[in-house]
């Protein structure tokens, strides 16, 4: 008997408890979260958008329908709480839990499938995602993704197809992390003789794609420094570290961790498909994952190699990775002391995990607190003679910040964030007002 012919009574509803009850767990673990960094670039924009502002990238980044909730929230419960923003990322998050579930059990049983579920829903190598909702664009362009890779399994059906189209283009108007799933999609299709026209049903997502980015994406913003020609020398570096680290992450480690157990990963998967040939969605979803990281460090590997372990990576790969891993769990022994070793390796995997990411929420509430203070300092010195017009508040936590202004016209439409926060940071705050006041004030 091995893993795959493992059942479980009533194993959906067990995932889905246990995704709910853990989402439910890391929203109160978020309770005194605000917004930080990059949100400030929608925010203190929002005031001017039009609706040709919606079709505009952010970073690199197609941001359509992301861009629309976030409008939606701001002139709604605008700034006053963060617990929306926060639910929305969250339910992203529990969906790509769910859909990760179903496309491994298919694959390899209920039990692996119920293992990799728990360990992306308590991926504390993918943290950033989980606990920040303006990554909630990259949380929904993986679950379109994983959508569309389940409806793929289906009987060919023009319904199908279309549906696949949909959720690739969807997946792609949030973010450029639809890539990897359309290079998986187109990658399935081609893998499959009988379907190989099928590939036309693609066709207007990428003309549409091509269209946005001659018109708007070309506009967007790259890190500093720039990329060059050079990023194409580092880019298989940067590739395999990310896909060692990624594979890591499923762990709970990363860095030095990632080359062995990329190694790991790839012979075990070698033998795998050396015993039995690998299918179209295998060949497919490792495809996308190599994909994911080469097209990244085209644009981010002048960054160094080891940005491509960031945590907001590792979430994306780690979907791919459970897919693919599973191939190689299915043909486990279960039987004899296999059976105690193998759940004690996945309690292992899982709990360590889960202590990473709770170590990550909770540090983050530092985080939050340093805003706070600076929301604090900017409301006491709004009134000030002493106030300098280009006085940048605290580069670390709101670094599109570079002046007031632009936090008072925000607040003043939407709310003031500070609001039945309490002031804790009380040094951050002294430095904050400094900093807000001109020289020699």
């Amino acid at each position: 008997m091995s893993a795959a012919d493992v059942r479980i009574p009533h194993a959906r509803w067990i995932v889905a408890g246990a995704a709910f009850a853990g989402c439910a767990a890391l929203f109160w673990l978020s309770r005194t979260y605000t917004f930080y960094f990059d949100e400030w670039t929608f925010i203190i924009t929002a005031p001017d958008w039009t609706p040709a502002t919606i079709f505009q990238p952010h970073n690199e980044h197609p941001s359509i329908p992301f861009r629309v909730i976030y409008w939606l929230l701001l002139n709604t419960v605008g700034l006053r709480s963060y617990a929306p923003y926060m639910a929305i990322n969250l339910l992203f998050h529990l969906v790509d839990v769910l859909l990760l579930f179903e496309l491994v059990r298919r694959r390899a049983g209920e039990l692996i499938a119920m293992v990799g579920a728990l360990l992306l829903l308590l991926l504390g190598a993918g943290w950033e995602d989980i606990l920040w909702a303006f990554q909630l664009a990259w949380l929904a362009s993986v679950g379109l993704g994983l959508g569309a890779l389940l409806v793929l399994q289906g009987p060919r059906t023009t319904a199908r197809l279309a549906a696949t189209a949909v959720l690739i283009a969807g997946s792609l108007s949030f973010s450029g992390i639809g890539v990897p799933f359309a290079v998986a999609a187109a990658v399935f299709l081609a893998a499959t003789p009988q379907r190989r026209r099928d590939l036309l049903w693609l066709s207007p997502v990428a003309m549409a794609l091509a269209a946005w980015y001659v018109t708007f994406g070309r506009l967007g913003n790259h890190p500093d420094p720039q990329p060059t020609a050079f990023n194409l020398l580092l880019d298989p570096l940067y590739t395999l570290w990310g896909l060692g680290a990624s594979a890591a992450g499923l762990i709970g480690e990363g860095g030095w961790f990632g080359p062995p157990l990329l190694a790991a990963a790839v012979v075990a998967l070698a033998v795998t498909w050396i015993r039995r040939r690998p299918d179209a969605l295998a060949l497919s979803v490792a495809a996308g994952l190599v994909a994911f990281y080469a097209v990244a460090g085209l644009t981010r590997a002048q960054l160094g190699y080891v940005q491509a372990g960031s945590a907001r990576y590792s979430y994306v790969a780690a979907s791919l990775w459970l897919i693919l891993l599973a191939d190689a769990a299915r043909a486990l022994p279960w039987r004899g002391t296999w059976r105690p070793a193998l759940v004690a390796c996945a309690f292992l995997a899982v709990f360590n995990s889960a202590v990473l990411l709770v170590a990550f929420a909770t540090a983050r509430t530092v985080v939050m607190e340093r805003q706070v203070a600076d929301y604090y300092a900017l409301s006491a010195e709004r009134n000030d003679r002493c106030l300098d017009p280009e006085g940048a508040v605290d580069l670390l936590v709101m670094p599109v910040m570079t002046s007031p202004g632009p936090y008072y016209r925000a607040i003043d439409h939407y709310g003031d964030p500070a609001a039945g926060r309490p002031l804790r940071d009380h040094a951050d705050y002294e430095l904050g007002v400094q900093r807000l006041k001109k020289p020699g004030c």
